[in-house]
């Protein structure tokens, strides 16, 4: 198969921004300003998809199949709008614009079809993507192949994944079969997939189509998305600001409309702190609901802290399509030996939870705007009925503070050689950095280490009986300027003090969700959502509150 590397498009963007207007126009006519109307060719007679399916119905009858867990207690299944394209009462005519849910629900009813929506998205890359540059390479021909397929699929009447025609990203660094696993480092720009890794074999069973994949640094390693072989990625709300790593592209992408999901993974907040710096969702579920496969790495035994830490997790603009679009990215893969099925949630109305919020905790003090992130969660959530509280849990700075020894212990035997062999100069100056501001354990140490992080864990689920849901900041600060890791120990030591909110949920292995909650001085600002072991549902309730209260108009343009 051949390999595409990323394209450009030949055309200037006011040319490519008329002609993404003229095919605006024509949609429009056919599907209307208030949403889409009815498809009028015959195949929509033949379908046995109802053509007045809505989001709302389209995803209470994938609660009611029993596929989405995550889903089954979302109020935005009961109660959301149904109206495909008008989310949030915004009425849309570009489908770039539009939801995972939306386009899920329009293209099972025929309403839009998979290539339409795909031939969007791709106009919308085009048009964007040389300024941002979220993507590092562009899949348009199989794109549009699979979206082609998904539409037969839609005209024979065939059971159709959650996420049937939906245009996504995926991250270099999983396996895509035909394709190089760069992982953003020039040495393995020829290292070709020889088949899917478990997140694009998941995804793409849920029918969800890949349009390109996105950017990360150098062995996705750094909190800044730059690398010699795909180049920087800008955050598009503020170019001097990270648009945070290591899933910076896939948080960029989805914050300018280059499809409604992205895919990501996250050991050290590598999801949460990149849709924090963006201004989307982002979910890191917890420990062994997403298999973590990666056929291309499997020859090399994962080490202890890559076992209990790194998961997959996606992005998006909408807390709902995460709901939607976790079961998919979570099916069974029993080649990661972690994988297990997430028990169900149970049933029943979750409003009224205590709620604890940390805020005002002892060493560490929020930037101004990361202070009003956390009171506008609070205010948002007591105002819908939850009991808000202002407490932490037990040993919250100790347990950030065991990331790093044990992490970068193991690192010391093998990664770190690997990155000073094959990495760039950042990412080089970064691990040096990183080596030399942590202590390295011997073997005792490490054991007593993780011996200390059952004991935190075991207080901390104590601790999320009595108050369920847990709100964090994602950093103690707002997203750091560009390249900030470079600039010696002691800026190294500030972003590392800053990130441990998502540092800690990621060593004890529990859900992380960072949801946005408002804009301050042009800059996005958000919270992490943290609950209880598999209980991601808390996460999501929770999380589209929030955001109802604090609506952030994405999909941007990029402000640079």
């Amino acid at each position: 198969m051949a390999v595409h590397q990323i394209t450009r498009h030949p055309k200037s963007h006011s040319a490519i921004d008329r002609a993404g207007a003229a095919r605006g126009a024509s949609l429009a006519r056919r599907i209307g300003r208030s949403g889409p109307a009815l498809c009028r060719s015959p195949p929509c007679e033949e379908t046995n998809v109802d053509p007045e399916l809505s989001r709302r119905q389209f995803t209470a009858m994938l609660a009611a199949t029993g596929a989405l867990p995550f889903l089954a207690t979302s109020p935005a299944a009961a109660h959301g709008p149904g109206v495909p394209g008008q989310h949030r009462g915004v009425p849309e005519d570009e489908l770039w614009r539009w939801g995972a849910a939306d386009l899920a629900a329009a293209i099972a009813a025929r309403r839009v079809s998979a290539r339409e929506a795909t031939e969007s998205v791709l106009a919308r890359l085009h048009a964007v993507d040389p300024t941002v540059n979220a993507v590092a390479e562009v899949l348009e021909a199989e794109a549009l192949a699979a979206a082609d397929a998904a539409d037969r699929a839609v005209a024979a009447g065939e059971v159709l994944g959650p996420l049937h025609g939906v245009p996504i990203t995926t991250k270099i660094n999983v396996d895509l079969e035909g394709h190089p696993t760069t992982n953003g480092v020039v040495a393995f720009r020829d290292r070709i997939a020889e088949e899917d890794s478990a997140a694009v074999a998941t995804l793409r069973s849920g029918g969800a189509i890949v349009v390109g994949r996105s950017n990360v640094p150098a062995f996705s390693f750094r909190w800044f998305s730059d690398n010699d072989l795909h180049g920087r990625t800008l955050n598009p709300w503020d170019p001097a600001l990270t648009p945070g790593g290591s899933s910076g592209g896939a948080a960029a992408a989805t914050a300018v409309g280059i499809g409604p999901i992205a895919h990501g993974t996250d050991i050290a907040g590598s999801v949460r702190y990149p849709a924090y710096c963006c201004g989307v969702a982002g979910i890191r579920p917890s420990l062994g609901v997403v298999p973590n496969y990666n056929p291309s790495g499997a020859g090399t035994p994962r080490t202890i802290t890559n076992q209990l830490m790194s998961t997959g997790g996606l992005l998006a603009r909408q807390v709902g399509d995460l709901r939607l679009g976790l079961p998919v990215l979570a099916r069974p893969d029993v080649r990661d030996s972690w994988w297990q099925p997430a028990p169900p949630p149970p049933q029943g109305r979750h409003r009224g939870l205590k709620v604890a919020v940390v805020r005002d905790l002892e060493g560490f003090t929020p930037d101004p705007a990361v202070a009003i992130g956390l009171d506008n969660a609070a205010g948002a959530l007591g105002a819908a009925g939850y009991q808000v509280e202002h407490i932490a849990p037990p040993h919250f700075r100790e347990l950030a503070e065991l990331w790093s020894p044990l992490v970068i212990t193991e690192a010391r035997f093998g990664f770190a050689q690997a990155i000073e062999q094959y990495g760039d100069e950042k990412v080089r100056t970064a691990m040096a950095t990183w080596l030399a501001v942590t202590p390295e354990l011997d073997l005792r140490a490490f054991s007593a280490a993780f011996g200390r992080r059952d004991q935190i864990l075991r207080e901390w689920r104590l601790f999320l009986q009595e108050h369920p849901i847990l709100i964090t900041p994602v950093s103690w600060q707002r997203p750091f300027p560009v390249d900030y890791d470079q600039l010696g120990p002691d800026a190294f030591r500030e972003i590392l003090h800053a990130q441990s909110p998502v540092l800690a949920i990621a060593l004890l292995g529990l859900p992380g969700l960072t949801v946005p909650t408002g804009v301050v001085d042009g800059v996005p600002t958000g919270v992490q959502v943290v609950a209880e072991r598999f209980r991601e549902d808390l996460c999501f309730d929770a999380g589209e509150v929030i955001e109802e209260a604090h609506p952030m108009g994405t999909p941007i343009d990029p402000r640079l």
